[in-house]
């Protein structure tokens, strides 16, 4: 339990007694995300803005936390967009994501979006037709998907080879021909999102410096004066082996140096990181409903499940957690001691698993698992209606 904090643990304890029925919860530390936040943010070299990936997680509480802290945030819906803008009109707002809708771009130029982050020549078309009615003026970043002979490998690529994401390089002479013909949209710069759960920072680092000299090597190549590249998020957080996180520290005493290549250029460097800020604030909490043998393995049943908790699931990895022992059943009850379990929810499928075969010291019925890093990509992504589960009660601590 070293790594659950004092309020956190307390939390979980009071919403436990609370309860009549097995207890299913989220509770979200904000002091905590505050703290490693604004850590994050002041460690930024010099240049250099750190923008909130709103779907990550776009609970209010948490948006209201993070919003004094970092520099604006990134939307990627028209949905978010109208969310993050009703609640902070006077925010910062990049608008990024492929497909967006003609009425979406319509409302960003409305609600007058810093950037929108351009995925497609039709995209950039369709903007430039919005512009040229009258609605408005337009800064933008082209995304484009670089090619990379060496590609590095994550969990999640995001470019670097033939995704659904951004233009290819090929397409910048006609998004400029196409730029130089009105006047409504303006280029600011690039945007990058090639990786996502990067875990080296060296090897982030490299792909960074990559960016760089592929946006000098355009403005000499094009005649551009780019004043802001973005460089996405991308860098993600380690659920396998907890203790061994990405180096941000490292990393930005690294950019720090990089930077200095390139001080005779007047670019803005912008991050847009989701997971890597909030993860860690999150814990998801399922009480243990049964606990029974199959074959050669046990198996410890929780009340919720990935409909709740889809993050185990989604990225196919044995969920870090923790064990609150609760009070001993009044019945007779079988209980895992120093072996194997297979930790798993309430639904009616063989994929609903949160962590497989793990060692425990002791596990049963009664029992709360608290998983940790629950605090991004989890709730917001699960599919919350199957089976007709209520939804997790969720607390966010103050």
């Amino acid at each position: 339990m070293s790594d659950m904090p004092v309020a956190v643990r307390r939390a979980v304890n009071d919403l436990k007694d609370q309860h009549g029925e097995p207890l299913c919860a989220y509770v979200y530390d904000l002091a905590g995300l505050r703290d490693r936040v604004r850590g994050i943010v002041e460690c930024l070299p010099p240049g250099c803005e750190m923008f909130y990936a709103v779907k990550a997680n776009p609970a209010l509480p948490v948006l209201n936390a993070l919003g004094p802290l970092v520099h604006g945030f990134e939307v990627a819906s028209g949905g978010e967009l109208n969310w993050v803008r009703n609640h902070f009109p006077d925010t910062p707002l990049v608008f990024g994501g492929p497909g967006k809708l003609v009425s979406e771009l319509e409302s960003a130029v409305a609600q007058q979006v810093e950037l929108i982050h351009v995925e497609s020549l039709l995209e950039l078309r369709r903007l430039c037709g919005i512009t040229s009615r009258g609605q408005g003026r337009q800064d933008i970043l082209l995304r484009v998907n670089l090619e990379l002979e060496d590609t590095p490998s994550t969990r999640l690529t995001m470019g670097g080879v033939p995704t659904p994401f951004g233009m290819e390089a090929c397409s910048i002479p006609d998004a400029l021909a196409l730029l130089a013909k009105q006047d409504g949209v303006s280029l600011r710069g690039f945007h990058f999102h090639l990786m996502s759960h990067q875990l080296d920072e060296k090897r982030h680092l490299e792909l960074i410096t990559h960016y760089l000299d592929t946006v000098r090597a355009w403005e000499t190549q094009f005649g551009l004066d780019v004043t802001e590249i973005n460089v996405g998020g991308g860098i993600g957080i380690n659920y396998t082996e907890p203790d061994q996180q990405f180096d941000w520290t490292g990393f930005c005493a690294g950019l720090g140096e990089l930077l200095q290549q390139y001080r005779d250029r007047p670019w803005k460097i912008r991050f847009e990181c989701g997971r890597f800020m909030t993860a860690a604030c999150g814990f998801y909490i399922g009480e243990v409903l049964d606990v029974k043998r199959c074959g050669s393995e046990w198996f410890a049943v929780c009340r919720g499940g990935t409909h709740h908790f889809r993050t185990p699931a989604a990225q196919a990895h044995n969920h870090p957690f923790d064990i609150l022992p609760g009070a001993k059943p009044s019945f007779d009850a079988p209980r895992v001691v120093n072996q194997p379990v297979t930790l798993v929810g309430q639904l009616c499928t063989p994929k609903d698993v949160f962590a497989r075969q793990v060692h425990v010291q002791s596990l049963g019925v009664g029992d709360l698992v608290v998983f940790r890093y629950a605090g991004a990509y989890a709730w917001n992504i699960s599919h919350q209606a199957f089976l007709m589960h209520p939804h997790p009660e969720e607390v966010f601590l103050e």
